[in-house]
C-alpha cells in the first residue's frame, strides 16, 4: 500500500514544468477574481512563482491526507492572496478545480481570506495582517518539542512588515534557534495605498533581518532556479531561522496589472479579464 511519505514525493516538477504551472495558476487567479467580482489580483500574481515552487517542488505534503502529521506546514500570512493558494491546492488535488469558481460566494469553502476550518490544506485562518510569522513559530516550536521532522514555511507581504508583531516574532524565532522555520517576504514594494517606501520605508530590508539574527537570502522571486536554490539552502541551516527576501513585481504576468497599485484589491473588468488570460496563454 502506498504510504503518505511515498505520495508526498509526487510533486517534483522541473523548472520548465514549474513555469507552465505558474501560468496555469495565474489563469485560475484571474478567472476566480473576475467571477467573484472581488479579490486581490496584484499580490496573488506576485506570489505565484513562490507558491508554485513550494507546492510542486519543495513541500512534503499529501492532498489525500491534509492532516498528515509529518507534512510540512505552509502559512499564508498575507491572507488576502488566498486565490493563489487556492489555485495551488486545487491543482494538487485538495479539492476539485471546479470549486475555484465559488471564491467569495456565500457558503463557499473558499473565502476571501483563508479559513482553516473550511478549506482542506489551509493551515492558518487569516485576517489581520502580521500574525502569520507568530503562528509559524508555534508550528516550528511544536515540531522541535515533539521531535518531528517537518518544516514550516510562511509567506509574508512586505506591507504587513509594517506591523510590530512581525518584528517581535523575528526576535523570538532567533531566540529559540528555529532552524526548521523559513520565512519568505513577497517584496513587491507596493501595498494597499501606495509604495512601501512612501508609507513605511523598509530599507535596508535584508540587513534588518540579518541584524535580527536570521540567515538571510535575497533572490529574484520570479526566477525558479533562484527560488529553489534558496529554499534548498535553508535546509542546511543550523541554529537559526531563515529569511528569503524575494524581489517580485506586483501583478506579475499581466502587463496592465504590473506595478499598478490599483490592482491590489480590484477585480478586472470582462475586457481586462480577456486580455489578461490571453497574455497568460
Amino acid at each position: 500500500m502506498e504510504t503518505s511519505a511515498q505520495k508526498a514525493n509526487q510533486f517534483d516538477l522541473s523548472v520548465p514544468q514549474l513555469e507552465q504551472m505558474s501560468k496555469k495558476l495565474r489563469r485560475y487567479v484571474i478567472n476566480m477574481i473576475a467571477t467573484a467580482r472581488s479579490g486581490h489580483p496584484g499580490g496573488s500574481l506576485s506570489a505565484a512563482d513562490i507558491v508554485t515552487a513550494l507546492y510542486f517542488k519543495i513541500l512534503k505534503h499529501d492532498p489525500r491526507n491534509p492532516q498528515w502529521e509529518e507534512r510540512d506546514r505552509f502559512i499564508l500570512s498575507k491572507g488576502h492572496a488566498a486565490p493563489i493558494l487556492y489555485a495551488a491546492l486545487a491543482e494538487c488535488g485538495y479539492f476539485p478545480v471546479e470549486e475555484l469558481s465559488t471564491l467569495r460566494k456565500l457558503g463557499s469553502r473558499l473565502q476571501g481570506h483563508t479559513d482553516r476550518t473550511f478549506t482542506p490544506g489551509v493551515e492558518m485562518s487569516a485576517g489581520s495582517l502580521g500574525m502569520g510569522l507568530s503562528c509559524a513559530i508555534g508550528f516550528a516550536l511544536a515540531a522541535m518539542l515533539d521531535n518531528h521532522k517537518y518544516r514550516t514555511y510562511v509567506l509574508l507581504g512586505d506591507g504587513e512588515c509594517d506591523e510590530g508583531q512581525v518584528w517581535e516574532a523575528a526576535l523570538s524565532a532567533f531566540q529559540f534557534k528555529l532552524d526548521n522555520l523559513v520565512a519568505i517576504v513577497d517584496y513587491n514594494q507596493i501595498q494597499l495605498s501606495g509604495k512601501t517606501q512612501n508609507i513605511m520605508c523598509l530599507a535596508p530590508f535584508a540587513k534588518k533581518w540579518q541584524a535580527f539574527g536570521w540567515h538571510t537570502i535575497e533572490i529574484d522571486g520570479h526566477d525558479f532556479d533562484q527560488i529553489i536554490s534558496a529554499l534548498q539552502e535553508t535546509r542546511a541551516m543550523k541554529g537559526k531561522p531563515s529569511m528569503i527576501v524575494a524581489h517580485t513585481i506586483k501583478g506579475k504576468g499581466v502587463s496592465f496589472m504590473e506595478n499598478n497599485v490599483a490592482f491590489h484589491g480590484k477585480p478586472p473588468s470582462p475586457e481586462e479579464t480577456d486580455k489578461a488570460l490571453k497574455e497568460l496563454e
